[in-house]
């Protein structure tokens, strides 16, 4: 297997970026046989194709260190000074003399832009910042309720107190007023209990679809009185 491992990357060195996604899939179907601390199947794979390939990374990839391909850079202090355009060794050197990484910053700017980094604290603020990018983001739900034409008083405040949660989350409610037998004929008192609850609940709350009847169920969406328009799920 370590055999044709090796054959699959020699393949691709010869055959040109043609063929490279071809044996892509093939470096991915062999066990990693490399041990060692942070040693995955992916860097391995990302390290070898972007060596043979000589592709343009995509923004989240950065090339490292001995992985930079330009003859020249144009490099970037530690602390943000700007050193100007020198060598790859040059700037290997620089970045290895203060126990740092070589980092392509700009990979499509001619030359391209390094920066002498320590490329592990460079990936974990990364990191840090989609965490917490992804925390700041609501997908508003729609939650649904469900009423009858004759609830009971309790029934309703308990009802309420749900709906208000969800409205108080920045999602949207859907009320379901379903009628039953001889109730059909008496839908005035479904409007009645909706107009009643969007009374109670004042100024947390706006229409976003007026009552409107499906078959045997009335229904009403409401949403938070400050909700921006935000995706639904």
């Amino acid at each position: 297997m370590q055999q044709k491992f090796l054959l699959g990357g020699l393949a691709a060195l010869f055959a040109g970026p043609a063929l490279v996604e071809k044996h892509t899939k093939l470096l991915y179907s062999f066990p990693v046989f490399a041990k060692g601390e942070g040693v995955t199947r992916e860097k391995i794979v990302i390290s070898t194709v972007s060596r043979l390939s000589g592709r343009v990374l995509s923004p989240g990839e950065r090339r490292v260190n001995q992985d930079i391909q330009a003859k020249d850079v144009r490099l970037v202090g530690p602390e943000g000074e700007m050193i100007g355009v020198v060598s790859r060794l040059e700037a290997l050197e620089k970045a290895q003399a203060v126990g740092l990484d070589l980092v392509e910053i700009s990979p499509n700017a001619v030359p391209p832009v390094c920066k002498i980094l320590n490329y592990g604290k460079f990936l974990y603020e990364n990191q840090k910042r989609r965490s917490e990018a992804k925390k700041k983001q609501h997908v508003t739900e729609i939650k649904e309720v469900k009423l009858t034409p004759v609830i009971g008083e309790h029934d309703l405040q308990v009802k309420l107190t749900s709906i208000r949660k969800f409205l108080e989350a920045d999602n949207k409610v859907k009320l379901s007023l379903r009628f039953r037998g001889r109730e059909m004929m008496h839908q005035e008192m479904g409007l009645n209990l909706l107009d009643r609850v969007k009374e109670i609940l004042g100024p947390l709350a706006k229409v976003d679809q007026a009552p409107q009847l499906e078959g045997r169920s009335l229904l009403m969406i409401l949403s938070s009185a400050h909700l921006k328009d935000k995706p639904s799920a």
